[in-house]
């Protein structure tokens, strides 16, 4: 139980189209996260699911049945917010046991579920507690537990970290992915962290402006982004994205008279290379010789990584991930070098080009699974 389709879902504000034709489908017991940048409709989408904002088009099915006309409460899910909403004045295990109490269910189930609830949550020792006596983390699982205690079919987090510090927010990604281990229930999580995203999901679903840019794996997300919306927003450090001038045979021309060969990228291919992609991390870098030379602008020491910005004549600004590096500095010159099975090459329309030894290649498809 707890699969989640939707069918062709638009979703309009007046004139204005929100969400754009989105098709996908949330496999039973799956942890999907929704991210992209503000504003890019992933929360929206998610109150679609759960009935607190009506479709304008298409259909929301749970476990195959059409639920698009359903109350929020027919759906038999359950959300948690950004905003923990608890009630001040009364006890975490009142808190906790609220909304079974106004459902009228018998008070000895009542203390079973919410009992049970606090167990999973290690909230044993919090029951006769005021919310104002918890951290923002304790408070954060209280919310969770509430929505626990509805054994619901699938449960929806909108965002629900964002109001806690760095280190609680590590904290709450561990325990989260504990708690999906123990409940084995479908889950659906907003974000627009992408390091939770990253490190949570079983699948992620990149959205931007309304639409399903990549529907795919956190490490498939990472190694074949289908498009260059997905390069540049999955990654951090982004990845390094430069203009490709033209090509000749399987070498790409660019600016500032510098090429890169790529072997089985044909020259005579339907979709013609505009832009060359290469992470941080994948750049091989050297003192006395590489493919390009450049200057290090700023250097980001962090102890286990450095980063350096390089400047380099024609291209521009290329950053380089170096793992426990100390040798260099800002104002040394620095040798670079890109793997060819690192590279990633996008078209004038910003899709994916697949290349290979025997010169074979296709668009990714970036649509949902």
């Amino acid at each position: 139980m707890g699969q989640i389709t939707l069918d062709h879902v638009v979703k309009r504000f007046g004139h204005q189209e929100v969400i754009k034709d989105v098709s996908l489908t949330v496999e039973e017991g799956a942890f999907v996260v929704f991210v992209g940048p503000s504003g890019c409709g992933k929360s929206t989408l998610l109150r679609l699911i759960t009935g607190l904002e009506d479709v304008s088009e298409g259909r929301v099915l749970i476990d195959g049945e059409d639920v698009t006309e359903l109350r929020p409460s027919e759906r038999c899910l359950a959300m948690v917010f950004q905003s923990y909403a608890l009630f001040p004045h009364i006890t975490v295990r009142d808190n906790i046991g609220f909304g079974l109490k106004i459902a009228g269910l018998p008070k000895a189930e009542i203390a079973a579920k919410v009992d049970e609830a606090a167990r999973i949550l290690a909230l044993e020792d919090y029951l006769d507690r005021k919310p104002r006596e918890l951290s923002g983390g304790q408070r954060q699982r209280v919310a969770i537990g509430r929505a626990i205690v509805r054994s619901p079919v699938a449960f929806l987090f909108d965002e629900p970290l964002s109001n806690l510090d760095a280190a609680l927010r590590v904290q709450m990604r561990v325990e989260i992915n504990k708690l999906r281990d123990t409940l084995k229930t479908t889950m659906v999580y907003v974000t627009h962290d992408q390091v939770e995203a990253m490190t949570m999901a079983d699948r992620i679903v990149v959205l931007n402006e309304g639409r399903v840019e990549q529907y795919a794996t956190p490490l498939e997300l990472y190694d074949r982004p289908a498009n260059l919306f997905v390069a540049g927003f999955i990654g951090s450090p982004r990845m390094n994205l430069l203009p490709v001038d033209g090509i000749d045979g399987d070498t790409l021309r660019l600016p500032g008279d510098h090429a890169l060969p790529l072997p089985g990228l044909a020259a005579d291919r339907g979709a013609r290379p505009a832009t060359l992609g290469i992470r941080p991390e994948h750049m091989t870098y050297s003192a006395t010789e590489g493919l390009w030379s450049g200057v290090i602008v700023v250097e980001e020491q962090l102890g286990s990584d450095a980063f350096f910005h390089v400047e380099v004549s024609g291209l521009g600004m290329v950053t380089v991930r170096a793992v426990g590096e100390r040798g260099f500095r800002t104002g040394d010159r620095i040798w670079l070098d890109l793997p060819h099975d690192k590279c990633h090459v996008f078209d004038d329309a910003g899709m994916r080009i697949d290349f290979s030894s025997s010169g074979a290649a296709a668009p990714a498809e970036a649509a949902a699974g």
